[in-house]
């Protein structure tokens, strides 16, 4: 069987996201699904940035299990884009489009 490579390479878990999803190494791909499915279940997606959870839109609000992954985020873009989360608090939103950079700082 061919070695993964890419997004479906195996990466090691830092510990919070770890905790969070219950396992020390995943595929990329799979961690994005996990932390989707877990955002789908609790319904929080609102169509307002700081909105009320509405279960449907382009933000995420952050609860407690959340906040902790999504405040270990400071990243900066090939474009120079900076997304900084670490003073974020409960009930604070991400543009879902931030999920990729919450991902790639969740990971060692």
């Amino acid at each position: 069987m061919a070695e993964a490579k890419g997004l479906s390479k195996p990466v090691k878990l830092k510990n919070e996201l770890a905790e969070f999803l219950g396992a020390k190494k995943l595929p990329r791909t799979e961690i994005t699904k996990k932390l989707w499915d877990y955002v789908k279940a609790k319904k929080l997606q609102t169509k307002t940035e700081n909105g009320k959870p509405q279960n449907a839109g382009k933000f995420i609000v952050a609860d407690a299990k959340l906040l902790p992954i999504f405040k270990n985020t400071r990243s900066k873009s090939k474009s120079g884009k900076v997304t900084n989360l670490t003073k974020m608090k409960e009930g604070q939103t991400i543009d879902m489009m931030q999920m990729a950079a919450v991902v790639s700082a969740n990971i060692e």
